[in-house]
């Protein structure tokens, strides 16, 4: 039976987002971006293993309690220089635990505000798939191409459109296969290595809560939203 796994790329520097800290490791409600990540991860009891893919020089990881959150977080100091080798490096590094028909879902570090119900939604919806999916949503807003002096040169038609989320889905073998062969240019996510392959991955509805935090006001809506939820008991 194909077991459940999770990965967390948590190796970039966040140049984005102006700070000196790395931004998986910047405070909200007290505790790093990682720490609320990993944990809606841990929070679903169907995920055997959550790895953390550090960059080798990580000096941060070791100055908080992971052990507290949950005993099935494992960090792996293995981080590249982009998403997609930081994942593949993560991935080689547990070959000879996984199969490769074992789920891995990988997840952002900048998304502290995962829910265990959107995971349950991305396995029933995807676990029967060929290919595998992600947790997306429909783009609202009107979208307008622009050009070098941030002038809009057209209007671009929204229809069909997704924004990509994570957790993005997929079998340990057929992303190991992709991720080797993909094209890093044009690699920004899991599922667009598995579309360099010619499949097509399969859209799931996420929610507009599940926010990446990229730019600092980014900080204050995620914080809102984890106490919100709390609150509530989600």
């Amino acid at each position: 039976m194909a077991r459940y796994f999770a990965l967390v790329p948590a190796a970039g520097a966040g140049a984005r987002f102006g700070s000196s800290t790395p931004k998986q490791y910047l405070s909200v409600n007290g505790r790093p971006l990682l720490w609320h990540a990993l944990g809606g991860l841990c929070a679903h009891r169907g995920i055997e293993r959550v790895f953390a893919v550090l960059s080798p020089g990580d000096i941060l990881f070791a100055h908080h309690p992971w052990h507290e959150l949950s005993e099935r977080i494992e960090p792996l100091y293995v981080g590249g220089g982009a998403r997609a080798e930081s994942v593949l490096n993560g991935l080689r590094a547990v070959r000879q635990r996984m199969a490769g028909e074992d789920w891995i879902l990988v997840h952002d570090a900048a998304r502290p505000c995962l829910q265990v119900e959107w995971i349950d939604r991305l396995i029933e919806e995807t676990g029967s798939d060929d290919v595998g999916g992600l947790l997306a949503v429909p783009v609202a807003d009107t979208l307008k191409q622009a050009d070098a002096s941030a002038r809009v040169t057209s209007t671009q038609p929204r229809s069909g459109l997704w924004r990509a989320q994570t957790p993005q889905m997929f079998r340990y073998g057929l992303l190991m296969r992709a991720l080797e062969r993909a094209d890093p240019a044009v690699t920004t996510d899991e599922a667009s290595a598995i579309e360099q392959l010619g499949l097509a991955p399969r859209l799931v509805m996420g929610s507009n809560l599940n926010i990446k935090v990229t730019y600092p006001e980014d900080l204050e809506l995620a914080r809102l939203i984890l106490m919100n939820t709390r609150a509530l008991g989600a």
